[in-house]
């Protein structure tokens, strides 16, 4: 039982099929790695959600009015 040869068709699916993989892998890695720089940077990560936070008010300076 021999195989019929494939269609140029699916060749050219398949190509664009893997060129769009490609991309999405690209951007699923590049949104990676932003997560691990944003979350290895150490900077405060406290949403904004209209509640006063001591932690994020600047100290008071010595020696200052109030």
């Amino acid at each position: 039982m021999a195989f019929k040869p494939e269609h140029e068709i699916y060749k050219r699916r398949f190509g664009r099929n893997l060129g769009l993989g490609l991309v999405l892998a690209g951007f699923v890695a590049l949104v990676f790695g932003l997560t691990v720089v944003k979350v290895t940077n150490g900077d405060p990560m406290q949403g904004f959600d209209h509640v006063v936070r001591p932690e994020m008010t600047p100290a008071p300076q010595p020696g200052g009015n109030g």
